[in-house]
């Protein structure tokens, strides 16, 4: 039986009301970070990805959508002095979540040159003088940078996870070896100086749990998927750094970890390796 017109253009506009309650319901998960991150990794023609573009495969989008502002070449200081926090904090509602994952482009000198991305050496408030492209500049610590960006969130309401970084290529040079650096001492300090999970601020040790999943992939596996460097990844092993973030965050107390759609057993079972220790004795996790 043919429908009228009243009632086609009743169903449509109820489709297109229905459509427009399902985005508007879902949560945003915003993305800040470095080439391991953002979309096509080390750049565009480079056969490489950043992890977040993979995020979005463990949450149901009815539930949580990713919005990926992560860009190359970035440091926490560089992406502050650029405005991009700011820009993140400018659309960020309550309920949403913001993921901050920064280290790769942070450390070296600022002198006798600086490349406007490496932090003032320290864990509190120190600061370094500096002139970059011929403009005076005050340059905080890693963790300060971290604070900061993370208040502006939280002022909105959003909840806060400070990562620490992927790491480089751990078995260029045979068996995979991995250890800690300052970076991923710092995350972590950042999250607990900031309230921790009370204060809704999380950590995510991604950088020790994704050298769990290349240990466990082994040394062939792992450098046939550093296409050009040993830092930025291809798209399989990028999807790896994704799941092993979603562990960290499955092994943890946060909302955004009870909602992804993988269950911790079928990563611990696989690869990914067991929830680590040190994640489940910091109070922040």
């Amino acid at each position: 039986m043919p429908y009228s017109l009243p009632t086609m253009l009743s169903s449509f506009l109820a489709l297109a009301l229905a459509l427009t309650l399902h985005t508007t319901s879902a949560a945003t998960i915003y993305l800040a970070g470095d080439s391991t991150m953002a979309r096509a990794g080390g750049g565009a023609g480079s056969n490489t990805e950043g992890w977040g573009e993979y995020l979005q495969y463990s949450f149901a989008l009815s539930s949580y959508t990713v919005s990926n502002k992560a860009i190359g070449g970035r440091s926490a200081r560089s992406f502050t002095r650029e405005g991009r926090f700011q820009e993140i904090a400018d659309v960020v509602q309550a309920g949403d979540w913001v993921v901050v994952e920064f280290g790769h482009n942070d450390g070296g000198s600022l002198t006798p040159t600086d490349n406007g991305r490496t932090d003032c050496f320290g864990e509190g408030g120190e600061t370094c003088q500096t002139t970059y492209n011929g403009v005076p500049e005050t340059v905080l610590t890693y963790p300060a940078y971290y604070k900061n960006a993370a208040t502006l969130f939280l002022a909105k309401g959003a909840k806060v996870i400070l990562s620490s970084a992927t790491p480089n290529n751990i078995c260029e040079s045979g068996p995979c070896s991995w250890g800690p650096s300052r970076f991923d001492y710092y995350a972590w300090l950042a999250a607990s100086q900031l309230g921790g999970t009370e204060a809704g601020v999380y950590h995510v040790a991604h950088g020790e749990y994704a050298a769990q999943a290349m240990t466990n992939l082994g040394t062939a596996a792992v450098n046939a998927h550093y296409p050009n460097d040993h830092t930025h990844t291809d798209a399989y092993l990028a999807d790896v750094m994704a799941g092993s973030f979603v562990l960290g965050l499955k092994c943890g107390t946060s909302a955004l970890g009870a909602a992804a759609k993988n269950s911790t057993e079928s990563l611990t079972s696989s690869f990914y390796g067991p929830c680590i220790e040190f994640n489940s004795t910091i109070p922040v996790r």
